[in-house]
């Protein structure tokens, strides 16, 4: 893992509108090595994070393509030679007993082909459709947490192409695999790539950059994946047969495995596991296409190195999940973290399968859905570098969980009221989702980093599962709106209790997690007692 400098008393700290700065501070201040050497940004920053911010095209196409593979509106009428004239389309009346219809005629004016038509999931079979949507999160949820772990203990780059390689074998079996059940298994592990190349890709992106970068990196990365949702519609517009766009979302991630070539190793897991001639070599080359002073990089590393190992303990050797809640500080950031994460998930997809009952065209419905995060990245980015990380997370949640309160109040026939606040409800979100992704990344240690990424982003996933069937609940007009508000204030609520990260160095041990957030409190009572003192 990378090694971050301890967040001592004497180090500077932003909690909110206060930044705590101890006399004596400069004479201890600790040094980053991998920013000192190359920059906090510059054109080898900038050229690695916007080649792996592609991998979210991918990402949003996998995710999401399962919209337009397997409507499930499409329209189908029994074709049985037994059948006679009924509604109902799963049964056919032989002599005045009812026996299930078992053929089908598929309406595909829009689609002509879909996963539902070719193996006919429909009637009896329609459950196989929803379990079809349920692994495709369930992967993404366990490739969140299988390739979060193995980036933490082998590096960032080798699971990442992994995911890139399992990704694109698995993308074409589905495309040409003739069984159902193989279409199971192997949706299962394209969506377990997925879920691999979003926690690896975003900690390499973060690790690479200075602190006051970090917010624009965020929005940098998640801007593709809106790009990616918008592009989608287009794509399935002209490959409207869903094996060929399954082709069409897989094919372009053989330039993926140019990141081979491309993507270094991450430097600072590499000084976190000793390998300091190995972050040398990088920070070398980084330095140099940086154009940044010439500086003993090999002498920051070493002592960069020494001071690491000095403040390392046996429980930051092995770490896992469990170490996410073993202390009661950790454990009460976790457990607010993981709940924004799944706040984030379910609103934000949620409420895009909500804005689909407007009616209309599916391709500019779909494509509208995407556009309106756009915005978002942009708020976002602004909002966590001047009211910092906490505030844009309580307030973009806010905004989310009333938008969608007001569309209780919203009569069904003004359609464009309505838009209007699922628009507001799914920019709020997408907000969220920005910030809670970096602020995630910034909570967690160096040692747990993306196991709690990886933990957060497969909260996420639960809360897409939990989504859908939210959104069923309509036979109740007013009952989804209320749960798609209540959860972001909640949400909000929970982030009040979680400290600030915006310019704060970011913790490397275990230890570091757990004082993370409680170091200030004591330093500011530290200065009040000492000018109460002083007054006396």
């Amino acid at each position: 893992m990378e090694t971050l400098p301890l967040i001592p008393k004497t180090r500077p700290e932003v909690n909110g509108k206060n930044a705590v700065k101890e006399k004596g501070q400069n004479e201890h201040e600790e040094v980053d090595a991998v920013q000192e050497a190359m920059g906090a940004l510059g054109k080898w920053q900038i050229l690695i994070c916007l080649a792996i911010s592609l991998v979210k095209f991918p990402v949003a196409w996998h995710q999401l393509a399962i919209v337009f593979m397997a409507p499930l509106n499409q329209g189908y009428n029994c074709t049985s030679p037994l059948r006679t004239l009924t509604k109902d389309q799963c049964l056919v009346d032989l002599n005045g007993t009812r026996l299930p219809c078992d053929k089908w005629n598929f309406e595909r004016t829009i689609f002509p082909e879909t996963i539902i038509s070719q193996w006919s999931l429909v009637c009896g079979r329609s459950h196989y459709a929803n379990i079809l949507q349920s692994i495709l999160m369930f992967g993404i949820l366990l490739g969140n947490i299988t390739f979060g772990s193995l980036a933490d203990r082998f590096g960032r780059k080798i699971p990442l192409m992994i995911s890139v390689l399992l990704q694109l074998a698995s993308g074409i079996g589905c495309a040409i695999v003739p069984w159902f059940p193989a279409l199971l298994i192997l949706k299962l592990l394209s969506a377990m790539a997925t879920g691999g190349t979003m926690v690896t890709s975003y900690v390499i992106c973060m690790e690479m950059v200075g602190t006051q970068w970090r917010a624009a990196i965020t929005v940098l990365y998640q801007i593709p994946y809106s790009l990616g949702h918008m592009s989608l519609a287009g794509i399935a517009f002209y490959f409207r047969h869903w094996q060929h766009l399954q082709l069409a979302i897989t094919l372009p991630s053989i330039i993926l495995l140019g990141y081979w070539w491309v993507v270094p190793e991450s430097p600072r897991w590499l000084l976190a596991v000793g390998k300091q001639q190995a972050a040398c070599k990088i920070l070398r080359k980084a330095a140099r296409v940086n154009k940044t002073e010439d500086k003993d990089i090999p002498e920051m590393v070493r002592k960069h190195c020494l001071h690491q190992n000095s403040r390392k303990t046996a429980s930051d050797h092995g770490a896992s999940i469990l170490d996410l809640f073993r202390t009661p500080n950790m454990r009460i950031k976790s457990l607010a973290i993981f709940f924004n994460w799944t706040v984030c998930g379910m609103g934000l997809f949620g409420m895009t399968q909500y804005i689909g009952q407007v009616g209309g065209d599916i391709f500019l419905n779909f494509a509208v859905s995407g556009a309106t995060q756009i915005p978002g990245n942009f708020v976002a980015w602004w909002a966590m570098n001047k009211l910092g990380r906490k505030i844009t997370l309580i307030v973009s949640n806010t905004v989310a969980g009333l938008a969608a309160l007001l569309l209780i109040t919203a009569p069904q026939n003004a359609a464009w009221l309505r838009l209007i606040f699922a628009c507001f409800g799914i920019v709020g979100m997408s907000v969220s989702f920005t910030t809670v992704y970096l602020f995630s990344g910034e909570l967690f240690p160096t040692v747990v980093r993306n196991i709690g990424v990886g933990t957060s982003s497969m909260c996420a996933r639960i809360g897409s599962m939990v989504a859908p069937f939210i959104v069923s609940l309509n036979f109740v007009p007013w009952l989804p709106p209320v749960l798609f508000g209540i959860f972001p204030l909640v949400g909000a609520a929970l982030a009040l209790i979680l400290p600030e990260t915006n310019g704060c160095t970011l913790p490397e041990t275990l230890q570091d997690g757990e004082d993370f957030g409680k170091k200030i409190k004591k330093i500011k009572k530290t200065q009040k007692d000492i000018e109460a003192e002083a007054t006396l």
